[in-house]
């Protein structure tokens, strides 16, 4: 019983001594022991980690252009017909040729056309003077209100006809009704021309239309006055503004025309050439990321996949632009930690061990 007695003493004097003397150094060593403990506990709760390469990318403003295939187009033309029958009795211009606005295309033989003319107006003279006495003798009371308003119809009868018939003589001379090039010959001489007869096809290449069909997705970034260059076949770089853009898609392919006009003095721009269209908007900002990191969502949305409080996300994204150096997309907040190695082997809300690459912008 002492020897119990004893050792509870010296226990007691021991942890007394302990509170009051090396009562800093007991907590320490408390605090420690419990951290061990949460770590322990926290490695053995934690679940496995999916190890993958991310990218740290900063949005940068870059020019969203909206990119277009087109075609060059004349501003005009027009297939100059004939109003009336007649030979063909001028010279035929040649396809090519320059031609003024109101310069002669084709002349057409009057045949009778003057005779008639002449008949209709020795036919006007008689009806005035008629007219003219019939009036004098209704005022009279000698003639009848009838008799003058017939006068005064075939009066008017033949005011018409001499119209027409001077009409007609105007129609023999068939002109430009603009200036630009003949794409066809005019109609050779001696050629019977009918109403609707071809004499010559025209056409203005100054200025000279860029069309292009910007797809719906991209519509909403064009306005009319917009500037816009084109790069065409020959490698000819033009510029010009928007001056049209369709309020109506196309059935077949969803897309809406739009045209450029481009100023074409020294005609070298020709109808019907290819074109590479850039039109101007509104800048954007944007994270240039290989095209590899591009992934789908279960629903097939195109996004990507980013290293969020250490676990993966899916982010939709929108493409702007291809370069040799990856693809300018939007939809992401202005930094983020973009994965470029595993994106496929996670999904949302699995935990990541990410080692960053470098990344030159």
């Amino acid at each position: 019983m002492r020897l119990i007695s004893l050792l509870t003493a010296i226990l007691v004097t021991a942890s007394l001594y302990l509170l009051v003397f090396e009562r800093d150094a007991l907590l320490a060593f408390a605090a420690v022991s419990e951290e061990e403990t949460a770590q322990d506990d926290a490695v053995a709760e934690a679940p496995n980690r999916v190890s993958v390469v991310a990218m740290r990318s900063v949005a940068q403003e870059i020019d969203s252009a909206v990119l277009v295939r087109g075609r060059t187009e004349a501003a005009r033309q027009v297939d100059v017909q004939a109003e009336i029958s007649g030979l063909v009795v001028s010279e035929p211009l040649r396809k090519g040729a320059y031609v003024e606005a109101g310069q002669l295309l084709c002349q057409l033989d009057p045949g009778t056309r003057e005779a008639i003319l002449a008949e209709a107006e020795a036919r006007l003279a008689e009806a005035e003077i008629n007219n003219t006495a019939a009036a004098r003798l209704a005022e009279g009371g000698f003639a009848s209100e009838t008799r003058a308003i017939g006068a005064q119809a075939t009066l008017q009868s033949a005011q018409a006809a001499v119209k027409a018939a001077r009409k007609d003589l105007d129609r023999l001379n068939i002109t430009a009704p603009f200036a630009g090039l003949l794409e066809s010959d005019a109609a050779e001489l001696g050629t019977l021309l009918q109403p609707g007869g071809h004499c010559a096809t025209i056409i203005q290449l100054d200025p000279i239309k860029l069309v292009g069909f910007v797809p719906e997705t991209e519509v909403n970034r064009v306005t009319v006055g917009a500037p816009a260059a084109a790069m065409l076949a020959t490698g000819e770089q033009v510029e010009g503004r928007v001056t049209f853009l369709s309020r109506s898609a196309d059935n077949m392919t969803r897309t809406f025309r739009v045209e450029i006009e481009v100023p074409n003095q020294d005609l070298t721009i020709r109808d019907g050439q290819t074109a590479e269209i850039t039109i101007a908007s509104d800048g954007a900002d944007a994270h240039l990321i290989p095209a590899s990191a591009m992934t789908l969502s279960d629903e097939g949305t195109i996004g990507v996949r980013i290293v969020q409080d250490g676990m993966a996300k899916f982010r939709p994204i929108t493409f702007l632009r291809d370069t040799i150096d990856g693809v300018w997309v939007t939809g992401l907040a202005p930094e983020a930690d973009i994965i470029t190695i595993g994106q496929e082997f996670v999904i949302d809300g699995v935990p990541v061990d990410a080692t960053y690459q470098e990344v030159t912008q």
